[in-house]
């Protein structure tokens, strides 16, 4: 492409950015441009927002041919790479994830933006079939048994999260201490907050005394500490048929960690219809111990799930009531009444 078409794809990228005010659009739009080549022209290009800061370049008619463009914070932006280009590889796992084409950053150093190859629509959330719902148990297995005691582990830690005991206590103790911060709400609140707020700390109150419990369970039952995805919801797992037969692969590693299987289980399970979940569980249980790994008894992991579960309930909690309780946020009010109801109701996965 001759440097005025190059220049002409950049202009039309950065047009169609400006409706949202992206930060970084003049630098991502140039990395874009010069990435696309001689592959594109102004005209062949398509954006689509598929959410707050994450966006599909369609280029021309061809699905093969269409970019992810995701803005991320440069934390989450080097964790995302070394899943990519160092961990997932490590594990011989390289292929589990999409390709990271390209990355640029904002001129002022807050934001970088990463251009992945598109997966396309083919998530578990639009198309739950039973093989892709087995494919998807089957590389979930793999990544956890693989990623145990890796000598990777220290530095994926370190890099990004901690999802193992610590997150549930901290949370734990966070969100009681935001919730007690707010006795006295900073702004108008319904009369009923005062009511849902007690009762969620009355939950969170009964979690914490129960903690001593459920750590300990955590650490004699829980396993070995592995590479988690994060964040294990059906949007997030896309399965597609290959020559070579069903293929895995998960987008959105934004929340990777390090943690007991537990923590990735839960999500999915408690993200599947309950008629699934036993099968999902002996699909897992099955796939984990063909390698030697032996899981607990289901009521044990009954525990395991629930309380994973709670910890994210409780992290949810933590940023909403310091949303409102330091900057007044309006939406933090609706989100704590709501996760009152939430939490209240939380079950674990299977019935007792």
């Amino acid at each position: 492409m001759t440097t005025r078409g190059v220049a002409g794809v950049r202009e039309r990228l950065e047009r169609s950015l400006e409706r949202w005010q992206e930060p970084g659009a003049t630098e991502l739009c140039e990395a874009v441009a010069t990435l696309l080549g001689g592959a594109a022209q102004p005209g062949d290009l398509q954006l689509e927002r598929l959410k707050p800061a994450v966006y599909r370049l369609k280029v021309g008619s061809d699905p093969a041919r269409a970019l992810v463009l995701k803005r991320h914070p440069p934390a989450v932006a080097q964790t995302d790479r070394l899943v990519v280009e160092r961990w997932l590889p490590a594990l011989d796992l390289g292929d589990g994830c999409p390709q990271l084409l390209g990355a640029v950053a904002e001129r002022e150093g807050c934001w970088v933006w990463h251009v992945y190859e598109d997966l396309g629509d083919g998530n578990l959330a639009a198309g739950r079939l039973p093989w892709r719902l087995d494919a998807a148990v089957d590389f979930m297995a793999a990544l956890h048994v693989r990623g145990a005691r890796h000598a990777l582990i220290p530095e994926a830690r370190w890099r990004a999260r901690d999802h193992g005991v610590h997150f549930f206590t901290a949370n734990v103790r966070d969100a009681v201490a935001a919730l007690e911060a707010l006795t006295s709400p900073p702004r108008d609140v319904p009369l009923e907050f005062a009511g849902a707020r007690e009762r969620l700390l009355q939950c969170l109150y009964a979690l914490r005394d129960d903690a001593a419990r459920r750590v300990l369970l955590i650490e004699e039952a829980g396993g070995p500490e592995t590479l988690l995805h994060g964040d294990l919801w059906p949007k997030n797992v896309f399965v597609s048929m290959t020559p070579a037969g069903p293929r895995a692969r998960l987008i959105d590693w934004d929340h990777v960690g390090v943690g007991p299987a537990s923590y990735d289980v839960s999500t999915f399970l408690y993200q599947s219809a309950p008629d699934e979940r036993p099968a999902v569980l002996q699909r897992y249980r099955e796939a984990v111990e063909r390698t030697g790994w032996r899981l607990p008894d289901d009521g044990t992991l009954n525990v395991l799930f629930h309380t994973m579960e709670c910890a994210r309930y409780a992290h949810c909690v933590v940023w909403a009531a310091m949303a409102l309780l330091h900057d007044g946020a309006e939406w933090g009010i609706g989100e704590l009444m709501d996760f009152e109801h939430w939490f209240r109701a939380l079950r674990p996965p299977f019935a007792e």
